[in-house]
């Protein structure tokens, strides 16, 4: 039952925190994590890592040269290694068939054809990327059909349900592991052995097993799940502010309904993330492959409606700036697509500066995580300008929130950062120029008091009025 290596392929946002959790709770397992970027492992070794979650500095440091070891020698590893994790980039196919929905399975592919060409002995493999059903199988013809003699291999799903912020939280204390194998007497022993590792932390009520295709498939559900919930409260959301009903009390009044529960109803700018949009596009084009089209297009309607609440809170942003923004200074407080992490794939922060540059808005960006080099690389990517040279010329970047605020016309929140509930709003408000707006996309504050304070304020799901403007009252007009 032992397993006395592990060996993880990618030293990404999913490797690097689970095996460094996984080493921190099995000392008697020696972890590597092997990566082809010599900089990204050069940063796990090192006292600033290329990551940030809360807790994970402390846990690399606790393990790392005791039995956590980060490398570039990948075919060491696969060769050493009892279990190996494949950890590697499934993004959203951008060229081809599937392009826009279906999962690019390039690296997976490679990583199979890796381990087939070093392995040696018995090894069991275990994707924990998200990858669409099926996934295992075409591993696991890609390793049978290279496979040499004295050579075996089961291959496991145990898909990774971490948010980012709070990764490591998630991986002490998960609500359930799932592990996906072959239903034979081979499979199921390789179940038990990955079952074993876990085990070292984690109840055995909280462990479950079932098929491959299963384990696969739970993945893309559950996260399909979570994002049409935010969908559904941001809809919510755009009715609350035609009629001026609160979506906070309408949220509040569902979440109590005990068939439904009140988690993932904050409505927002939009979710982001690397999760979220990617696996409900792939189970779209499952759905289209399997020629379900009412299927896919129910589901396609979640992301339909994300990037609807996108566009509708930069058009709020522009009609109430008197309908432009050319040659306005925009404040933008956070670019992570949440708290807590420094990671803005699919951020919703992209979108609006996005809608705002091309209506020729300078912008002022700050976030505590977020670098300015990786600010640029996503707002000059291909898909979002024509005119990288321009936008370079609309950006500046701050190291605080008040330069960043400074002479602006608007402020706009677009990550959740606890540091901005507790900012001198004052402060701000006098160094901005009149009137001075503030748009929360994230609505995490008191509206009352900035309007008090003498901001034109506006929030997500709620229609702000100012019937009494010397004291600054906001009401939901019904």
């Amino acid at each position: 039952m032992m397993i006395k290596k592990i060996c993880c392929l990618g030293a990404g946002y999913v490797g690097g925190p689970t095996c460094t959790v996984i080493a921190l709770k099995c000392p008697d397992i020696q972890v590597v994590v092997v990566d082809k970027s010599e900089t990204r492992i050069q940063q796990w070794n090192s006292a600033i890592l290329p990551i940030y979650e809360p807790g994970l500095d402390e846990a690399v440091k606790k393990s790392r040269g005791r039995n956590l070891f980060f490398s570039t020698d990948v075919d060491s590893a696969i060769k050493e290694a009892d279990l190996i994790f494949i950890s590697v980039n499934t993004p959203t196919k951008t060229y081809g068939f599937g392009k826009g929905r279906a999962a690019d399975l390039r690296y997976v592919e490679a990583a199979a054809r890796r381990i087939a060409e070093v392995a040696v002995g018995k090894k069991i493999v275990v994707e924990k990327s998200t990858v669409p059903v099926k996934a295992a199988e075409s591993i696991n013809k890609i390793l049978r059909a290279n496979m040499r003699p004295n050579v075996s291999f089961q291959v496991l799903s145990n898909p990774e349900f971490l948010a980012e912020g709070s990764a490591v939280n998630d991986l002490l204390n998960p609500d359930r592991i799932l592990i996906g194998g072959d239903q034979t007497s081979e499979g199921k022993e390789a179940i038990e052995k990955l079952c074993w590792v876990y085990k070292h932390w984690i109840p055995e009520k909280k462990i479950i097993t079932m098929n491959t295709w299963s384990s696969e498939l739970s993945k893309l559900a559950a996260n399909a799940f979570l994002a049409q919930r935010i969908s559904s409260i941001n809809a919510i959301s755009a009715v609350c502010e035609a009629t001026g009903a609160c979506v906070s009390e309408v949220a509040h009044a569902v979440g109590t309904d005990s068939r439904i529960g009140p988690k993932f109803l904050q409505a927002s700018v939009g979710f982001g993330g690397s999760c979220f949009q990617k696996d409900v596009l792939n189970l779209v084009y499952l759905c289209e492959c399997l020629n379900l089209p009412e299927v896919a297009n129910y589901w396609y309607q979640v992301i339909e409606m994300n990037q609807f609440q996108r566009t509708r809170f930069v058009r709020r942003i522009t009609e109430k700036l008197f309908n432009t923004v050319t040659d306005k200074k925009i404040a933008i407080f956070g670019f992570a697509f949440k708290k807590d992490t420094g990671d803005t794939r699919e951020s919703a922060a992209i979108y609006v500066c996005k809608h705002l540059l091309e209506e020729g808005a300078h912008l002022s960006i700050y976030d505590p995580k977020v670098n300015a080099q990786q600010i640029i690389h996503d707002l000059t990517r291909p898909d979002i300008t024509e005119e990288p040279e321009k936008v370079l010329q609309l950006l500046s970047f701050h190291q605080t929130p008040y330069s960043a605020s400074e002479g602006a016309h608007a402020v706009v929140i677009c990550t959740e950062w606890d540091e901005f509930l507790h900012l001198d709003y004052k402060k701000i408000y006098n160094s901005m120029l009149k009137p001075a707006f503030l748009f929360d996309g994230r609505k995490m504050l008191n509206v009352e008091e900035l309007l008090a304070i003498g901001f034109q304020v506006e929030t997500i799901g709620r229609k702000t009025t100012r019937n009494n403007v010397n004291r600054g009252v906001a009401d939901c007009i019904l």
